[in-house]
Parts: structure tokens; sequence; C-alpha cells
């Protein structure tokens, strides 16, 4: 052969394996709404910028008819690209493919990219579309689940991972989104569960659809699996380059900055909006999120698990084009009370800001813990300890904001000050006590309310008192537990200040393998 006949027969294959299961496999994909592996690749990255890896690889099995479906590059598509410039790895299941099965093959395939993400140091993106194991091959497919594993758990914290779900995904192949970061589900097109509707119904005999077992909306309101739901493909691609946008490649670097986009006065706006947006009168919501919206850079607040456990809110935003970890206590949904999934949610967040250099911001309005049967017998101390452990081991810098209610345990676990939270400030709404003035009353007082004979009035009276001796921040601002009393309206120039002095914060942890979280 000439060198023009080799160039020639290299072309050849490389268009061979741009073919996936080929073009009825390809239509079949179309028709059901959805993208090719490789389509969802040139959407996601910049143009021109993918370097494929591994692309002529096959399966070596032989049984069940395998023999006959050796495609080159197997049932995935691996990788190096860009996104807005900035370096990641990525790895999209082909469905034209034995239904993107998770083979031996699409295993070293996957582990081979993540190893380069973890030894470069730039985040790994896997786009999810598959039937599960490939049963075909056994104990070999589930072999590779476990390397696969194995390496999700190292890269953890090392760098950002991110699940895209563009399709099915069952049993065992549920457990790496799991291991991720963040899990992005696309409206009625991906689906996560362990068992499907049909075992479901065998073993229990309950009638179960796609959706409400294992939908997105199932996912991202009730198990909290899911951090993120999209309309459809495109935008669940947009979302992972805006989520991408806000992380750092790994765990060494700083998130990434941007200048601010913000109007010229940015570095002081004080926005009078604020001065009014929390009721003196505890029992009256109000939107956290629109404090949120006026304290940070315009438009920049990008919130996390919005579905899921709505009395907190989480997310990211930029303070004068740095990156921060927003969690504030949501006094619009149930009165910002902390309940199992609102722990959960707000430790995993804290932790993986931590992980990643983000500097914490928190805003605090929590009468307590939520009562009742149903959350003792869940394990509330345990899951409300995971707030206190996550915000105690972070080392970022952390700054609190006190908008109003602080009581009890809620006040300690929120980022209080003797837990390590470097600057703590408080509205002049803020009420930082050990529970609210009725309540105490009624223990404090409770014998002599009961001698009394107009006891209502006297009640009135001593609930006044105690207002006045802790219904304001300036008690605890007295003894050191609030740095300062502000404005809401000088929020956002008292952040700025506070995280720019604390950019360079060293924190030393004592030395130990790693603590043990109340999982």
């Amino acid at each position: 052969m000439t060198v023009n006949d080799l160039d020639q027969e290299l072309l050849d294959r490389r268009e061979a394996t741009r073919q996936g299961g080929g073009p009825q496999a390809m239509e079949k994909q179309h028709a059901k709404g959805k993208l090719t592996a490789r389509e969802r690749l040139d959407r996601l990255l910049d143009p021109g910028s993918f370097h494929e890896v591994a692309p002529y690889i096959t399966h070596r099995h032989t049984g069940f008819g395998l023999d006959q479906k050796r495609f080159p590059g197997d049932s995935v598509v691996v990788g190096i690209g860009r996104v807005d410039g900035r370096k990641i790895a990525v790895a999209a299941q082909d469905f034209t493919v034995v239904g993107g099965s998770f083979s031996e093959v699409q295993a070293q395939k996957v582990c081979q990219v993540l190893d380069l993400a973890i030894g470069s140091g730039v985040p790994f993106v896997s786009l999810n579309d598959s039937v599960g194991a490939r049963i075909q091959e056994g104990v070999w497919s589930l072999a590779g689940y476990s390397e696969l594993f194995w390496r999700n758990t190292q890269a953890s914290g090392v760098i950002p991972q991110i699940s895209v779900m563009l399709g099915p995904c069952a049993g065992g192949s549920v457990y790496s989104p799991g291991l991720t970061d963040f899990i992005i589900m696309t409206e009625h097109i991906s689906h996560m569960f362990i068992t499907g509707p049909e075992v479901i119904k065998t073993v229990t005999g309950e009638e179960v659809d796609f959706d409400t077992l294992g939908g997105a909306q199932t996912h991202a309101s009730v198990s909290g699996v899911a951090h993120f739901v999209a309309a459809d493909e495109n935008e669940a691609l947009s979302i992972t380059k805006r989520l991408l946008s806000y992380l750092p490649s790994n765990n060494v670097d700083p998130p990434p900055r941007l200048d601010p986009t913000d109007d010229v006065a940015a570095l002081a706006r004080a926005d009078p909006a604020l001065d009014t947006l929390a009721p003196p009168d505890g029992s009256q919501p109000y939107d956290i999120r629109e404090g949120i919206t006026h304290i940070f850079d315009l438009k920049s607040f990008f919130e996390v698990h919005a579905r899921f456990a709505p009395n907190a809110v989480v997310g990211f935003a930029r303070l004068h084009g740095e990156v921060v970890g927003v969690i504030a206590n949501q006094p619009a949904h149930l009165a910002g009370v902390l309940d199992i999934n609102a722990s959960d949610k707000i430790a995993r967040f804290v932790r993986f800001c931590d992980a990643f250099n983000i500097p914490l911001v928190t805003f605090v309005d929590c009468p307590g813990f939520m009562p009742g049967t149903v959350q003792e017998h869940g394990g509330i101390i345990r899951h409300g300890a995971k707030i206190v452990y996550a915000y105690s081991e972070a080392t970022v810098p952390k700054v609190a904001v006190v908008t109003r209610k602080a009581y009890g345990g809620a006040y300690i676990v929120m980022s209080s000050k003797y837990i390590r939270t470097d600057l703590v400030y408080a509205w002049p709404t803020a009420e930082i006590a050990v529970m609210g003035a009725e309540g105490a009353v009624n223990i404090l007082y409770r014998q002599r309310l009961a001698e009394q004979e107009n006891a209502g009035k006297v009640r009135a009276q001593f609930i006044e008192e105690f207002h006045e001796q802790f219904g304001s921040p300036y008690a605890a601002a007295a003894s050191g537990h609030v740095d300062d009393v502000i404005l809401p309206s000088e929020t956002r120039a008292k952040l700025i200040a506070a995280l720019d002095f604390l950019r360079d914060k060293q924190a030393a942890s004592l030395p130990k393998k790693h603590g043990s979280i109340p999982l």
C-alpha cells in the first residue's frame, strides 16, 4: 500500500468510528428526540476542541451474539476538550451501540480519561445514556463498574465531577452519578432507579411508572438525587456549561474570577430595598432569594437543589466577580426551619465548597429544628449534626449574616461564631436566643404565671421584657458573638471587604486520616 492508501485507510476507519451503531440506530435515537453521543459532545464543547481517546478499541467477548456487535470504540466516546476555553475531560455513552450498555471496554475507556482528568487537574463530565450493565459480559461488566466507582471516589474533592443524565440509568450504574458532585437530569428523557417498575410490581405488587419512580421531578424534589432539572438536552448542556463557569478546575486552583459586569458603583452598591426585606414581625415570611439577588452581582446567583428541601437555599453567586457559595434559611417555606432534607442539602453543599476553595456566605433566619416524631425517628439528630460538622470542618473563609431569627441549636449549626466562622454580622431585625420569647416565657415564668390573677396581661409583659433583652442583636454584639450590627443595605459592601481581607486565610487542621461525619 502507498502512503496515500494508508492515509485513506485511516480516514475511512476514523469515519467508521463516527457512525456508532450505524445509520439505522442513529435514526432510532433521533426518533426518540435524543441526540447521539457525538452530537452531544459537539454542543457541549468549544468548536474544534475535542480530541478523542481510544476510538478503535473493541470488546473481546463472543457469547450471546456479541461477536456480531463489534463496533470501533464500543459504547462510549471519551476524550478531552474545552468549555469556554477551559479544559475538561468528557465521556459520552453511545446508546446506538448495544444500548450504551456498560461493558468491560466502556469501563476501560472511561477510567482512562478519568485518570487523565485527575492527573491533569481538570473537571470530568459524564453524559449518561445507557440501559445499564452489559449482561452478556457477566462479571467483566460488574468489575468495570467497580473500577469506575473506585476512581469516582478517588477523584472526589480533587476535581469537580458532573453527571448529565440524558437517558435511562438503572441498577448499579446509578452509583457512578451518585458518587459525582452534581447530577443534571432531563425531563421525561432521563430516569434513575435501582430496580425498575417491572421488578417492583413482581416483588411488591405496586404499580409505578418510570417518571414517578425515578424521573427528573422525583429526584429533584423528593429524593434529592438530582441537583438540576432541564427541559431538554440543549438546556441540560447549557446548565452544565454554566455550572462549570463557577467551579475551579481542581482543589488547588482558585474558582474562576470574572471582571464585574455590575454597574460602575458595584463595589459599594447599597440597595435600600434590603432595609425593608425582613419584616420585624417574626411570623411574617419573606423570600431570602430576593435579598441574595440584591446583595450579589446582578444575575449571578445560580441556585443548586432548587426543588429539594425548599426551606433551605444553596447556590453559587459572584461578589464583585469572585465566586462564593451561598447558604440561607428560607422563611418563605416552613418559616426556614431545619429538617432532615434541609440538613443534608446544606451539609453537602458546604463540604463541596470547602473542598474546592469556595468561600461561604450564610444568611440565618431559622426558628429551630423541625419538631415531631417523623423527624426524630428519621434521625434529625444525626442529619442535623452533619451541618455543624460541615461548617466546623470547613477551612475556607466563612462569613455569616443573621437577618432575623437565630434560635437554639439552629443558631449554633448555621455558621455561628464559635464553630469558627470568621465574621458574623447581624441586621437590626436579628433575634439571637435559645428560643422565641413566647416559648421562653412559658418555661421561665410558668410558676409565677400560674399564681397571677391576670396571667394574660402579665405574660404579655414578660414577653415584652424578654424581647427587649434578647429580641435584638445588640446583646449578642455586646458579648462578641456578633462582630457588627449593620444596615441590610450595607451587606454587600461588608461582605466584599470581609472576603477580600480573608482571601489568603490560612487554617490548619489536626493531623488525622479523616473525620467520622455522622452519615
